[in-house]
């Protein structure tokens, strides 16, 4: 099949790209030429050139005229703001999801889309833990948006929902970024806020997910912000050290 016949190009690109810039494969500040992704990727130029525009958007991509494209940084600023905005959205969604745990667990007929939601969650969980137990770090960044997601799903908003998935590629390459330094740590805290909502407690739930958002915020913000101007930041293999 010729690139050009291949509909599926353009996600698949788009996907293998962004995966490539949140995982440092393509640190900050490389610049990304339409031929060579092209080459990189097996594909025309075509469905590079839509991947490109799509993470510009995103925010994963810069571009500027008679400069071409590279790949972003995340300002520090900005990394608080999204860990802000973060920890808002997700303490509401497992209030919400602790809310609906009750009814689920108090109701005389099972909601089977609900529970298999809950199991799909499960399974996420277990993965993780045989992850960390591997000391296989370099999965939990998808593992963890995936909990966060299936957390998401769990609360029955929509709304919610869709604005988590908004940001969640950002949120998947700042944790890439700290996933060595506190990756362990971060996974166990998952087991602590879904207990909290199988036990209908909202309170508690939305506590310990703002908690959890607080503490990656810390974490991260103290690796790598650096004295004086406020930096940037991303995934490359420098800033891993």
């Amino acid at each position: 099949m010729r690139p050009e016949a291949d509909a599926g190009a353009p996600q698949r690109v788009l996907a293998a790209l962004r995966h490539d810039i949140i995982f440092g494969v393509l640190a900050p500040g490389t610049r990304v030429t339409e031929a060579a992704l092209a080459t990189k990727y097996g594909v025309s130029r075509v469905p590079v050139r839509e991947a490109l525009r799509a993470l510009e958007a995103e925010g994963f991509v810069e571009s500027r005229p008679y400069a071409g494209s590279t790949v972003a940084a995340i300002p520090l600023d900005d990394a608080e703001d999204l860990f802000a905005v973060r920890g808002v959205i997700e303490a509401t969604i497992a209030r919400r999801a602790a809310r609906r745990a009750a009814a689920q667990f108090g109701a005389e007929a099972p909601d089977v889309a609900w529970w298999t939601a809950r199991r799909a969650l499960a399974d996420v969980l277990d993965e993780g833990d045989r992850a960390v137990a591997a000391d296989d770090l370099a999965t939990l960044p998808e593992l963890n948006i995936r909990f966060h997601l299936g957390v998401a799903e769990l609360s029955g908003s929509a709304s919610l929902t869709a604005l988590l998935r908004q940001i969640s590629g950002k949120i998947e390459w700042l944790y890439a970024a700290d996933v060595d330094h506190r990756g362990k740590q971060s996974w166990g805290e998952h087991r602590l806020v879904i207990a909290a909502i199988d036990a209908g407690n909202q309170a508690e739930a939305g506590r310990l997910m703002a908690g959890h958002v607080e503490s990656s915020q810390r974490g991260y913000l103290e690796r790598f912000a650096a004295p004086g101007p406020r930096g940037v930041t991303g995934t490359g293999a420098a800033e891993r050290g």
